[in-house]
């Protein structure tokens, strides 16, 4: 073992991530800090399987343990509480936008301390720091005008929020984070809806994202990622109260996912995992509504 990693006798942990050299300018308080990036490479990211979520699980490491990629995608401003994705800091110039975090930071704290009350900003982040952020940014893009594409950016936000909380609640059990992720569920759910709902009605346009689709950080599944995500959202998290619109908003999807994807008659074919995972979803609506009876005409 070389000398370089003891200290008085005490092995340091291995490093995940750093502290960038050039400082983050915060365009809220105009005040700077740094920001923390993840380290690649290594053997810290060990890829496991992708869930139906299009979630990828990294594999935890004899060095570095479990590691969460997504949790270095967000940054938070030590100063007035702000949190964005790091390229916003620099992209946001909207001072209306500007304006209303500002007046917002008082209520946004306290949000934050109800759900994550020990968070830290200072100290490289844990997985708790990490969601305590993410949920930060989601109530910040709240605030954000529609021409940064706030709506999907909430989407994506509330989807990894209930898979850090997933990820929480197996590390500390007892603590209700599997509770609080189904929430982030239900959220995600409603703000993929939206956000499909304003791009077609030429409300907000996500052509802001550019190549951000996510919804994980591992790979980019564009907008076709988007319709398979509201499709497994519904299925998997969508009301059962009302059986009737719930078979209704199945029969749409249905339709959608084999319109995107080339499923049912046409020959279409996209290559790649999501076409597999598409498939699979078709299959399960179409035997949840056989099973009750609702038939398509394809």
């Amino acid at each position: 073992m070389s000398t370089n990693s003891l200290t008085n006798g005490v092995e340091k942990k291995p490093s995940i991530s750093y502290w960038a050299k050039e400082k983050v300018v915060c365009p809220v308080c105009n005040k700077a800090f740094q920001q923390e990036v993840m380290q690649r490479g290594g053997g810290r990211m060990i890829a496991g399987p992708l869930t139906d979520e299009l979630h990828r699980i990294f594999e935890p490491s004899k060095r570095y343990g479990r590691v969460f990629p997504m949790i270095y995608e967000v940054g938070c401003c030590p100063n007035c509480h702000t949190a964005l994705f790091w390229k916003d800091f620099n992209d946001i110039k909207d001072q209306a936008t500007l304006a209303r975090l500002y007046d917002d930071e008082e209520h946004r704290v306290a949000m934050v301390e109800t759900l994550f009350p020990y968070h830290n900003l200072l100290e490289k982040r844990n997985l708790y720091d990490g969601a305590a952020m993410y949920y930060n940014a989601l109530l910040c893009y709240e605030k954000v005008d529609t021409g940064y594409a706030p709506t999907f950016k909430r989407a994506m936000l509330s989807i990894r929020l209930a898979w850090l909380c997933k990820d929480l609640d197996l590390l500390c059990p007892g603590h209700n984070f599997e509770y609080i992720a189904q929430v982030f569920y239900r959220k995600a759910l409603f703000f993929y809806q939206q956000t499909l709902i304003n791009e077609t009605g030429r409300i907000e346009s996500i052509e802001p994202m550019n190549n951000m689709f996510g919804p994980d950080t591992d790979k980019n599944y564009g907008y076709d990622g988007v319709i398979y995500m509201q499709g497994i959202l519904e299925y998997k998290y969508g009301q059962k109260k009302d059986k009737e619109l719930r078979l209704k908003k199945l029969e749409e999807f249905k339709k959608s996912i084999a319109r995107i994807f080339g499923l049912g008659k046409s020959s279409k074919e996209k290559p790649g995992p999501l076409l597999e995972l598409a498939k699979n979803l078709y299959d399960k609506i179409n035997k949840e509504l056989s099973s009750n009876n609702i038939f398509s005409d394809d």
